[in-house]
């Protein structure tokens, strides 16, 4: 493999690393803002909750004072009533009085059925309030978590675009011009292994003589069929590992 071609496929190893880290990057803000979307959900459904069991209790406190209230036309009515001077006066007292004991009647059936309605919102408010309160930590610390790990990939992206930009500056313009082409037109995969004598990308066989010609490392080759530059690296013999392992054997 020529030192160009090394330089090739460190700068795609580069490519690759850097894309995940601005796919990261981009990635995270949308994902704080889903867990805030969802945190936001929450918090209007509880202020909805609370709002009805508001509703609830101003219409309980409004039904006790009506309630007073026609008990206090009743306590009148019975004094006026000592004073009737027919029974038609007495009779209109008393349908005075049943009529006000008949709306403290509806009243009170009305304030006991806001009272079995008001047992699940005052629980479903109590369990939102709690839920809200983890959930609003756990938010804020997966932002700071989001924060941090953002910090972390731009330093990190730049030190990796900085070693880019050493590395294009040694490779020649034809074969940056072929790199870029590649990559743009193949999804950020511009550089392929050869392995029985196939592209491993494109899976294409590659002709006989080109494989030749690419084994023999000596220049730039792209794949006849998706166009991405080839590198060939010759398969490791059992026998040579083991002559490897031996030389580096100490001695006795």
């Amino acid at each position: 493999m020529t030192a160009e071609m090394e330089q090739v496929t460190r700068l795609q190893s580069l490519d690759l690393k850097i894309a995940e880290l601005e796919r990261e990057i981009a990635t995270l803000p949308k994902h704080i803002a889903q867990i805030e979307k969802a945190l936001d959900s929450h918090l209007r459904r509880l202020e909805a909750d609370r709002a009805a069991l508001a509703a609830n209790q101003k219409e309980r406190r409004q039904l006790e004072d009506d309630i007073k209230v026609e008990n206090q036309k009743i306590s009148k009515l019975k004094d006026q009533m000592l004073d009737a001077k027919t029974n038609d006066q007495y009779r209109a007292f008393q349908n005075e009085i049943e009529f006000c004991q008949k709306e403290i009647r509806k009243s009170e059936d009305r304030i006991l059925e806001l009272m079995t309605e008001s047992e699940p919102l005052e629980k479903n408010v109590k369990t939102a309030e709690a839920a809200l309160k983890t959930e609003k930590a756990e938010v804020e610390k997966e932002k700071v978590q989001a924060r941090e790990r953002t910090a972390v990939d731009e330093k990190t992206a730049a030190q990796l675009n900085a070693e880019r930009a050493t590395l294009v500056a040694q490779v020649t313009s034809s074969t940056m011009q072929r790199y870029e082409r590649a990559r743009k037109a193949r999804r950020g995969i511009a550089v392929a292994e050869v392995v029985d004598g196939r592209c491993t990308q494109c899976n294409m066989a590659l002709r006989p003589q080109f494989l030749q010609e690419l084994k023999r490392g000596d220049q730039i080759m792209a794949c006849e069929s998706c166009q991405r530059i080839l590198f060939y690296n010759p398969p490791v013999k059992v026998d040579d590992l083991a002559d490897g392992a031996v030389s580096a054997a100490p001695s006795q």
